[in-house]
């Protein structure tokens, strides 16, 4: 059993059987029959935790809630572990410090799915750059171009750059540069030649500053021939996108987040299965 918590963990090779998995997953009827998923997830969670409970619900297992707060009790992380595996045969985290995903996958015989941290969000990324795959031939060989500062989604799609070996480029102010990722103030210059165009949405202290980086049509029409909007959601019209941009047919739509389902039903199957 593997636990998934960074998509550097693994290799391409591993990464693209997840896919796989994904592929066929209707041959997996019934994988979850008598198995406990517990999850920890915060009130505000949706797309994430939707996916994840009706992909659980879908494969025959059943899934328990609880608010990731219930992690910050007093008992040592290594005791709550050690009587959680007694009877869940997976975990699914929605925590902001990785370092306690890193002390759970250490003492539970289980594996450990990371949903969301400040460092990184692996399960977006691999839906995200599946459902690419279903429309875009060359999605590893694309050049993908994240617009915004230095945070848990612009560090996820350097992961996912790494893991993929993905050409990658950020453009934001100098100040707020992802470490190690070559990074283009001029939003005009850094969107030529690129095929896949993500977002992510600013911090209200930060508006100000991201006032020249809002990715509108024209800034699309810039891009490569055939060039895609792929935003982060939850995105807001009017700050890093305009309104004329989502709807349009640069962007990938609501329906690109379908692949959330079965590529987390896929990543729990290959978690459990190797």
């Amino acid at each position: 059993m593997k636990s998934f918590i960074r998509l550097t963990d693994f290799k391409k090779s591993e990464l693209l059987e997840i896919f796989k998995i994904a592929d066929s997953i209707e041959q997996y009827d019934g994988f979850l029959k008598g198995k406990t998923v517990v999850m920890f997830f915060p009130a505000s969670g949706i797309r994430t935790r939707v996916s994840f409970e009706k992909g659980i619900y879908l494969l025959g297992g059943q899934s328990i809630l609880f608010d990731p707060a219930t992690l910050d009790k007093k008992e040592d992380i290594r005791d709550v572990c050690g009587y959680l595996q007694n009877w869940a045969d997976a975990v699914i985290v929605r925590y902001p410090d990785i370092t306690v995903l890193d002390k759970m996958t250490k003492v539970m015989k289980v594996p450990v799915i990371n949903a969301l941290t400040d460092d990184n969000h692996p399960c977006e990324m691999m839906s995200d750059l599946y459902a690419l795959s279903k429309i875009r031939a060359d999605y590893l060989q694309d050049n993908y171009l994240f617009v915004g500062a230095d945070g848990n989604i612009g560090r996820a799609w350097k992961e996912a750059a790494e893991a993929f070996g993905l050409s990658l480029v950020q453009s934001s102010p100098a100040k707020y540069q992802i470490p190690e990722v070559h990074c283009n103030e001029n939003l005009k210059d850094a969107i030529a030649g690129k095929d896949i165009i993500c977002t992510d949405s600013i911090p209200s202290n930060m508006i100000n500053d991201f006032k020249d980086y809002q990715t509108s049509k024209n800034m699309m029409r810039l891009a490569n021939e055939g060039a895609i909007l792929n935003p982060c959601p939850p995105f807001y019209r009017g700050e890093e996108v305009t309104e004329d941009v989502i709807d349009s047919d640069y962007f990938v739509g609501y329906k690109f987040k379908q692949s959330l389902l079965i590529v987390q039903q896929a990543i729990l199957i290959y978690c459990l299965s190797y």
